[in-house]
């Protein structure tokens, strides 16, 4: 297929949700915070991206995800901002601040620092927000991904982000 700019596996999960929303006649947002546009950068890789991606928000600081997407300062102070309140709130902001059908957020620490025992480097939340669905039914989780370098939690949580965009 020619030379990418990211890994196969990340190019090729894109090309499938590309692929799959552009039949649903789905447009879909993110929101990423340790993934630093990763996610979006795959989708965007893919030819006719252009007919389902809506838009990429990268907020990393706590600041950005509170004046970017209207994550409420007392979800972050409270919970932290690698918190399933945190992602499903990106998640929400995300779906507001755009005309997509789905958004996906991701927070996670990809390490090698900012550890803690309860969050250890590679805990990565994901949460997914849908127009039209009760924003009370939050669809949040948090994964624990077992990589040795940063590079491979952000790869892990970019493929995992993907799959959740899958329709």
């Amino acid at each position: 297929m020619g030379d990418f700019l990211l890994p196969k596996a990340l190019v090729d999960k894109a090309r499938d949700v590309v692929e799959a929303n552009r039949k649903a006649g789905r447009r879909v947002t993110v929101a990423e915070s340790c993934t630093g546009g990763l996610v979006s950068a795959a989708l965007t890789e893919i030819p006719g991206s252009s007919e389902m991606f809506e838009a990429g928000y990268v907020t990393y600081s706590n600041a950005s995800k509170i004046h970017e997407l209207h994550v409420s300062e007392e979800v972050v102070e409270t919970f932290g901002s690698v918190s399933v309140a945190t992602a499903w709130a990106m998640a929400r902001g995300a779906l507001a601040a755009s005309d997509a059908d789905i958004a996906v957020a991701i927070t996670g620490i990809a390490g090698p620092g900012g550890g803690t025992p309860a969050k250890p480097v590679g805990t990565v939340v994901f949460a997914i927000a849908e127009r039209g669905v009760d924003p009370a039914k939050i669809v949040a989780d948090q994964k624990f991904f077992d990589e040795k370098t940063r590079s491979g939690v952000r790869l892990q949580a970019a493929l995992c982000a993907l799959d959740l965009l899958m329709p």
